[in-house]
């Protein structure tokens, strides 16, 4: 278990925390929920569906996280409400990620924070959690990181490999940080200033499959972004 060193009321939750006796007392209501996701992170993330649309496991770093100790889990209580008071709460978790995992050291990749928000009721869930993500995602992308909503609606976006697949479903919602890797441009492509954030950090380093399609994004955009080792964003 990590705490933050500035805020004690924050905690960063591993597996082997799981024994009700070592979580903190705030949290040990919260043990169901927490055992869930880890489970969910063992299973569904690191296994293969049948409606993904291509081979391998739903989420290819989910097992090496969890085998690394590099999957965190942390708790919002209460009922989310979408607003400032949301967007710090996300914004101090971003900058706890952005400590804890320098984009230069190599385990920054397996890692990831997942902020869960059990007390959600149900209806409001998609509401809260989605419109959070959207409105945030921006701004994660410019630090080279990535904002994900997890939710049992689930999220309408569909898998990149079949469209009809809903793959961000999990049994507690949630919002989760993770860096950005080479493969994530089709999640930014809509957006001119994700793109170019995405230029800015993998300019030099994308993908095969996805180079066409980057290339004419970047023509059509007119965008004339350096490459990574040029820039700013995920620098040592």
């Amino acid at each position: 278990m990590l705490t933050h060193p500035t805020d004690p009321s924050r905690v960063l939750v591993e597996r082997s925390d799981l024994d009700p006796l070592a979580l903190p007392a705030q949290l040990r209501r919260y043990e169901i929920h927490l055992r869930a996701i880890f489970d969910w992170g063992q299973g569904y993330l690191s296994s293969p569906h049948p409606e993904l649309g291509r081979a391998g496991n739903v989420c290819p770093f989910a097992q090496p996280s969890l085998l690394q100790g590099r999957f965190f889990l942390a708790v919002q209580p209460g009922t989310p409400t979408e607003g400032p008071q949301l967007a710090a709460t996300l914004r101090f978790y971003r900058n706890w990620f952005l400590d804890l995992a320098p984009r230069r050291l190599p385990a920054a990749k397996l890692t990831t924070i997942l902020l869960l928000f059990p007390d959600a009721p149900h209806d409001e869930v998609s509401r809260v959690v989605d419109a959070v993500q959207n409105a945030l995602k921006s701004e994660y992308v410019d630090e080279g990181l990535m904002l994900g909503e997890f939710h049992n609606g689930p999220p309408p976006k569909g898998g990149l490999w079949n469209a009809a697949f809903r793959p961000l479903r999990s049994p507690v919602p949630m919002l989760v940080v993770r860096h950005m890797v080479p493969t994530d441009y089709p999640f930014l492509r809509d957006d001119t200033e994700q793109t170019r954030a995405y230029l800015r950090l993998f300019g030099d380093q994308i993908p095969g499959p996805l180079r066409e399609q980057v290339e004419n994004d970047r023509l059509a955009l007119e965008l004339t972004e350096p490459c990574a080792d040029q820039a700013g964003i995920g620098a040592p």
